[in-house]
């Protein structure tokens, strides 16, 4: 029994220092990108199962209920369900699951907020993937504590963003630098601001 509960201790309480132990793990596992789901059930499916089983909503193109459940996911024939917006409010979404953004070609508007795990790394990558470069027009990051301006900066790639709400960013330290060097190379670009 000692051992049982020892073991109990191991796994279920952080570490001295604050670390998230278990359920860093827990979230690392949830986002690990599973290549053979992407090839049976399409990247739209895919992404939505892995959002949604990190605690974010997509809602998909051509219906206006944002889906939440993960036993919820509709089914029907490959690309049907094509994901137009991510709500990744509290979500637990980290770098190691971006691929599974690859494939989505009609994501047009995307909120990160209070994401733990949404780093300069995340917003780069995000920037970097064709298809979000093409689809992408809404963004909003607020309240992610690791960004920084190197991250926003990497969404002069998005050259079809037509508005950027940033808010309780932390990490921005020259705000005007910042949203001067995105405003040059995306003149269309409205950027709201909400930062101290």
């Amino acid at each position: 029994m000692r051992l049982l509960s020892r073991t109990a201790r191991c796994v279920f309480s952080p570490p001295a220092g604050g670390s998230r132990g278990f359920w860093g793990w827990l979230n690392a596992v949830f986002n690990k990108v599973d290549y053979e789901r992407i090839k049976a059930v399409g990247p739209d499916r895919a992404a939505a199962e892995w959002l949604l089983r990190c605690g974010a909503k997509v809602r998909f193109r051509g219906f206006d209920r944002w889906q939440h459940d993960y036993n919820g996911l509709p089914t029907g024939p490959l690309g049907r369900y094509q994901i137009q917006a991510i709500d990744a409010t509290e979500a637990c979404i980290m770098y190691r699951g971006f691929d599974y953004l690859n494939g989505l070609e009609h994501v047009e508007e995307i909120k990160l907020n209070k994401c733990i795990y949404i780093e300069d790394a995340c917003l780069e990558r995000l920037s970097q993937t064709e298809n979000l470069q093409a689809s992408l027009r809404t963004m909003s990051v607020i309240s992610c504590g690791n960004v920084t301006d190197k991250g926003i900066i990497a969404f002069h790639h998005l050259r079809n963003l037509e508005y950027l709400f940033l808010s309780d960013l932390p990490g921005i330290k020259d705000k005007e630098k910042t949203t001067d060097r995105l405003q040059t190379a995306l003149p269309k670009l409205t950027i709201e601001l909400d930062l101290a």
